[in-house]
């Protein structure tokens, strides 16, 4: 069944209907999780491995989408008042001085080297999120007016970048832990400061990309017209619904990747 997909990805035309459909329709799914959420990115890596390509150009074909998609819902998270701009461009430029360093790693690496790192660094994450989503203790802060980044929040935010230029998936979580354990914003808040942060690190990361001419432009434009549809509906649901649906959705996005890491492993 697999090498049928395989085959069938690999063999069929991009601009043929069918795979028109097939990448915008993972496009939105991934848009739309990511921006609840996170780790959805590996999604489009899987597809477009199956697809034939090293991990090394889907890595750099997400993210065109990746930027696109952010960019709206970045938007859309200001235009209701959640987004604090000012805080999510300090926020920004310590991750995207990381992700030079993550995404230059990346553009020369071995590609099973990144295959590895991904496999250790999700489950982690997962296991981070998984304790502060059992913890007891009350987790709703107030929102600072403003809130100072110290020499802790810049180190840790560009080591966010690191990981950030290197994979794009999970990088939102990461950002989102950063911003609800570091600057102690809710996790509605955390998670619209993510999407301006990933809009300021991510074109870091694509220039060198497109430097080492690791793109599939042909998927990458028709794969974020999905990413931007996603971005959109997720944004509306979670500024309607809050911190509880964030709160479910990043759960499960962790849960679902842990569960198919470690799958993988006996297959």
């Amino acid at each position: 069944m697999v090498s049928y997909i395989t085959e069938f990805l690999q063999t069929t035309p991009i601009y043929s209907p069918i795979m028109i459909t097939i990448l915008i329709s993972v496009g939105f799914i991934v848009g739309f999780i990511n921006t609840l959420a996170g780790m959805a990115t590996a999604l489009s890596y899987a597809l477009f491995m199956a697809m034939g390509m090293p991990i090394n150009i889907a890595n750099g074909t997400t993210r065109f989408g990746v930027l696109a998609q952010f960019a709206v819902s970045s938007h859309m998270f200001k235009k209701s008042g959640i987004l604090d701009v000012k805080l999510g461009v300090k926020v920004g430029i310590a991750v995207a001085i990381g992700s030079f360093i993550g995404a230059k790693y990346a553009a020369l690496v071995d590609p099973s080297v990144m295959e590895i790192t991904m496999g250790l660094m999700l489950p982690i994450m997962a296991f981070l999120l998984l304790y502060n989503q059992n913890s007891k203790k009350e987790r709703k802060f107030n929102v600072p007016k403003e809130i100072k980044l110290n020499l802790l929040h810049i180190l840790g935010f560009i080591l966010v970048g690191v990981y950030g230029g290197f994979t794009h998936a999970g990088a939102g979580i990461l950002i989102i832990f950063g911003s609800f354990y570091l600057l102690k914003l809710d996790m509605l808040h955390a998670n619209g400061l993510k999407q301006l942060a990933v809009v300021m690190y991510t074109p870091v990361a694509l220039l060198i990309f497109i430097y080492y001419n690791q793109i599939n432009w042909p998927v990458a434009l028709i794969y974020s017209i999905g990413n931007i549809a996603g971005g959109v509906v997720a944004s509306k649901l979670a500024i309607k619904k809050g911190i509880g649906l964030i709160n479910i959705s990043v759960a499960i996005a962790v849960i679902a990747m842990s569960i198919w890491l470690i799958y993988k492993q006996f297959i």
